[in-house]
């Protein structure tokens, strides 16, 4: 198995992706952690207007194997969720890097974006 992993993204260990855009982060979690869950069947997203530290769980997968929390990759305020993937969790893997997205924050830190792995420390971590 070969997962993707989009150049232009930032990693986190446990498996979320980050894309900054200005001041705004767009979080999901990586094509390698989907296939690790399986079939996604449930995601719980954070509060609009919730303030997040990098590592606190803010969110939760549950697949038919197993539930998982999901980490804030960086500290911020959850400014958007995608109510789409609450609709139709299936997105998350399907669409792990599109579609299947979970948040957006407004980042209070933006130093942390660069603590976090590129695509090519990222793959090798998970022996892609």
């Amino acid at each position: 198995m070969s997962s993707k992993v989009p150049t232009e993204l930032k990693y986190a260990k446990s498996h979320e992706w980050l894309r900054v855009e200005g001041d705004v982060a767009t979080i999901g979690i990586t094509d390698h952690a989907q296939h690790e869950l399986t079939d996604v069947v449930f995601v719980e997203l954070p509060t609009l207007g919730r303030k997040v530290a990098a590592g606190e769980a803010c969110a939760v997968v549950e697949s038919v194997k197993t539930a998982s929390d999901i980490y804030s990759p960086v500290s911020g305020e959850v400014i958007e969720v995608n109510a789409l993937v609450s609709n139709q969790p299936d997105l998350v893997n399907t669409q792990p890097y599109q579609g299947g997205w979970f948040y957006k924050i407004r980042l209070s830190q933006p130093e942390e974006a660069s603590k976090l792995m590129g695509a090519p420390e990222y793959a090798q971590s998970i022996g892609a």
